[in-house]
């Protein structure tokens, strides 16, 4: 189980210590984002729901994600979740914001998960809710938060490359 605001070892791996954790979809993504945000309560992360707060099937994504991803953005460790009906447009969104690095997931190889923190420290992951069941989009969500960034220098150097 992840346990935020303190370090602690799994695997041999230390569990990222999490400021806060932002939420944002469009009507696509609306009831997996009500769904995983008393599932993230409920292991202690604290939780900012930017919206949207009730269903509504003209929300665009856009005006949800670029909140999300300004707030990553100013709140250096915090990280973000945001989700749609495949995650693409989402990250599109939210990689426009300086600082911010999205990651999709709509299924598939973990690896995909774990590679996004581990080689782009990603601090927002969308992702695709006509894809993913609750208990997957719980699953990916809680790897994608206990897997560190590496810090090699090789990835160090190419973020600061997307950052200038």
């Amino acid at each position: 189980m992840l346990k935020p605001l303190e370090s602690t070892a799994r695997q041999g791996l230390d569990i990222i210590t999490m400021q806060k954790i932002y939420l944002a979809s469009d009507h696509a993504g609306y009831e997996l984002k009500e769904a995983l945000t008393p599932f993230l309560r409920e292991r202690g992360f604290e939780i900012e729901d930017l919206g949207p707060h009730t269903f509504d099937q003209s929300d665009d994504y856009p005006d949800y994600l670029f909140l999300l991803a300004g707030k990553v953005a100013q709140n250096k460790g915090s990280f973000g979740i945001g989700i749609g009906g495949t995650g693409q447009g989402e990250a599109m969104a939210a990689n426009r914001v300086k600082g911010v690095r999205a990651a999709v997931y709509y299924g598939g190889l973990e690896d995909i998960i774990k590679l996004s923190r581990e080689h782009n420290d990603a601090n927002v992951l969308c992702l695709g809710a006509r894809f993913l069941s609750a208990e997957e989009a719980q699953s990916a969500v809680e790897l994608w938060l206990s897997t560190p960034f590496s810090g090699e220098e090789r990835h160090l150097r190419r973020i600061k490359k997307l950052d200038t």
